[in-house]
């Protein structure tokens, strides 16, 4: 391997120890030792962040675009061997982790582009009048950055939701300086990536306490990033458990701080009679393949298909049966992460009134395809068949008749996205579930699979929880920016002492 991690912590553009370390535990080659982030490291990381922001969060738009463009720049220098280690740690293979880093570096190159056209600063300006009653002074709006973003890196994407991905890019548009904690599942990825964007940093100019990275396995080190008192927010992809915890952290502090977290979701199909009936087969393919992209680790997974019972609805789920039969079991990308995958799978079998179509053998760090059936009766009776099951596994809920598969939908807790399959027949059908499912996720789709989320203007990646902890934002798309800002009003006061984006509105 060319790139040769050393372990350490990222503080202020300076690599620093800690005495405790912690073992990687790669997909392949040999482990390595890494810095295990104490009470010291994270108060210098947020004080560093802290000091950085009296420059960056006032820097111009200009600036900003140009640094998250040599970001990219310098992951793009990077790309062998991001690949190389990333793979190592993952186990995810290098077509995929290819893709990752250009949808990692296109969306800091989309952040950037947004940025300069400023209408994410939601401008507003009310002239004063003398002559309303009463008087109305003048008054300039804008949205300005709040100050150190914690990030907590996602075990499933090491690139684009972890280290540079869509949360420290969207708080460094914003001009917040940044806070990693890394994910000790591809602790060498994230060091190779917070190395790109330290000499970024230093190519531009910009203050070097703009971006720290700690390293980490345990919690207390998360616990800790997230209750010190500079830090503003916190962006988080992972577990319900932990992210909940983390969540609750953040509620209790002397000064509540706002969560971010993406923490689950299963994401439901819902195929309506003449879709099923004219397509079964087809969609039941593409659900299979969909439900087993990379070993079914994405958040937007196609957990749970509900059809409406019947001959149609047994060809589907036999169809679905043969598809995933034809898959073999993969190395998933941690043994934790295997072995919950299988705990929940066991669980599932156990449950009243659930029949096993497919349970392949894996065992060690590998995942392999699980499918079953359930009427919509017991699914309803048992909530914890809706819960996520992260790896392929899918459930097909068949409901009675079209009441129930309602009754199913209104039921759903939040999720990130719910699909119709439905041919133009269908449309009555599913114009009465529509406002149930919009009300469930952030994103609906027709006749499609939810797997892959577009790094666009308009896309939502959030929704209601227990999708995430904030369902008026999302963490894809330009939108994301958002979180990391808050309007300050500005009233009667001189253009000298204006922000530099409000001084010539109005």
């Amino acid at each position: 391997m060319t790139f040769e991690p050393h372990g350490k912590h990222l503080i202020g553009g300076e690599w620093l120890a800690t005495d405790v370390t912690f073992t990687s535990r790669p997909a392949s080659g040999a482990p390595l030792e890494f810095c295990e982030a104490n009470e010291k490291r994270i108060d210098q990381a947020v004080k560093s962040a802290e000091a950085a922001f009296w420059t960056y969060g006032y820097s111009t738009r200009q600036e900003r675009a140009a640094f998250l463009n040599k970001i990219a720049d310098e992951i793009e220098k990077r790309g062998s061997d991001i690949t190389e280690i990333g793979s190592a740690e993952s186990g995810l293979p290098a077509g995929r982790l290819e893709g990752e880093r250009g949808r990692t570096t296109g969306q800091l190159r989309l952040f950037a582009r947004h940025i300069l056209d400023g209408d994410y600063l939601d401008r507003r300006h009310d002239p004063a009048n003398a002559d309303a009653t009463p008087p109305s002074p003048d008054l300039k709006m804008v949205q300005r950055p709040i100050g150190p973003v914690a990030v907590f890196g996602a075990s499933n994407f090491p690139l684009a939701f972890s280290t540079a991905g869509g949360d420290t890019a969207s708080a460094l548009a914003a001009g917040c300086p940044v806070v990693v904690k890394g994910h000790p599942a591809h602790p060498g990825t994230a060091e190779i990536v917070g190395e790109a964007i330290a000499a970024a940093a230093e190519k531009c100019g910009i203050h070097p306490g703009v971006f720290s990275l700690l390293q980490g396995a345990s919690r207390e080190a998360g616990s800790a990033l997230v209750t010190h008192p500079l830090i503003r927010a916190v962006g988080f992809t992972g577990s319900l458990a932990g992210g909940r915890a983390l969540f609750d952290l953040c509620a209790q502090r002397d000064e509540p701080i706002p969560f971010f977290g993406e923490l689950g979701s299963v994401n439901p199909n819902f195929l309506l009679p003449d879709a099923l009936a004219n397509r079964g087969e087809d969609i039941a393919k593409g659900w299979a393949g969909s439900l087993t992209m990379g070993v079914g680790q994405f958040c937007t997974n196609p957990g749970i298909a509900i059809t409406l019972a019947g001959p149609e609805s047994d060809r589907f789920a036999e169809a679905a049966a043969k598809a995933l039969g034809e898959v073999g079991p993969s190395v998933m990308l941690t043994e934790g992460i295997a072995d919950a995958f299988r705990q929940g799978r066991t669980e599932i079998a156990g449950t009243d009134g659930v029949k096993t179509l497919v349970q392949a053998a894996c065992e060690g760090r590998e995942g392999a395809p699980a499918l079953f059936t359930v009427s919509g009766k017991d699914f309803l009776a048992n909530p914890a068949l809706a819960h996520e099951v992260f790896g392929p596994l899918g459930i097909v809920v068949m409901a009675a008749n079209a009441q129930e598969m309602r009754a199913i939908a209104e039921r759903m807790e939040g999720q990130l996205t719910c699909t119709l399959h439905m041919d133009d027949d269908d449309t009555e059908f599913a114009r009465s579930l529509v406002p149930m499912l919009e009300r469930k996720a952030g994103r609906l789709l027709a006749n499609g699979f939810a797997t892959g989320v577009a790094v666009a203007d308009a896309m939502v990646h959030g929704g209601p929880y227990p999708a995430s902890t904030n369902f008026g934002a999302t963490s894809v798309g330009t939108m994301a920016i958002r979180r990391f800002l808050r309007p300050v009003c500005y009233q009667s006061m001189p253009s000298a002492l204006l922000p530099e984006d409000l001084r010539h509105v109005g």
